[in-house]
């Protein structure tokens, strides 16, 4: 496998409809008319994971208060989705992508350097849709500490 491709602004977002951590699917089209920040993570229940997640859970009033939604999206099953959802008091829709046919297109699955060494897998990742369904930034390769903060001083919010 090689690099995957990566997504820019302006490119369409990749539909989806994926289950999530409630037994319920979630479509990105139905959340078309307003800001979304789709976050690719490998492993619910993680120590980077969790970190990540509780950083965007207490960030999410604010987020939602400047027009945002959040969603996380993992290669997990929605059951452990849901352990996890409930184990972190994870307050926003958590995706379940098993067969990572949308971290795909995305960008967001492929190769990438672990300790030195190429492996395959799920590349941690942010994306900031924009209403219409376009990407507005795309942040590849990001740190799971740090990172919902540094977002939030990129879209101007701190």
């Amino acid at each position: 496998m090689t690099a995957p491709d990566r997504l820019n602004p302006g490119d369409p977002a990749p539909d989806f409809t994926l289950p999530t951590d409630t037994g319920e699917t979630l479509s990105l089209a139905g959340l078309r008319g307003r800001w979304v920040i789709l976050y690719a993570y490998p492993a619910a229940m993680t120590p980077g994971c969790t970190k990540q997640a509780c950083d965007f859970r207490d960030s999410l009033a604010s987020l939602q208060a400047a027009g945002y939604e959040v969603v996380g999206i993992s290669p997990d099953k929605p059951e452990k989705l849901a352990k996890f959802r409930e184990r972190d008091a994870i307050t926003f829709p958590l995706v379940a992508d098993a067969d990572k046919a949308v971290l795909t297109a995305y960008g967001a699955y492929g190769e990438k350097q672990m300790y030195g060494r190429t492996v395959t897998g799920v590349i941690r990742s942010t994306f900031v849709i924009d209403p219409d369904g376009k990407i507005e930034r795309a942040f590849y390769n990001v740190k799971a500490t740090g990172h919902v903060a540094k977002l939030r001083r990129d879209l101007g919010l701190d």
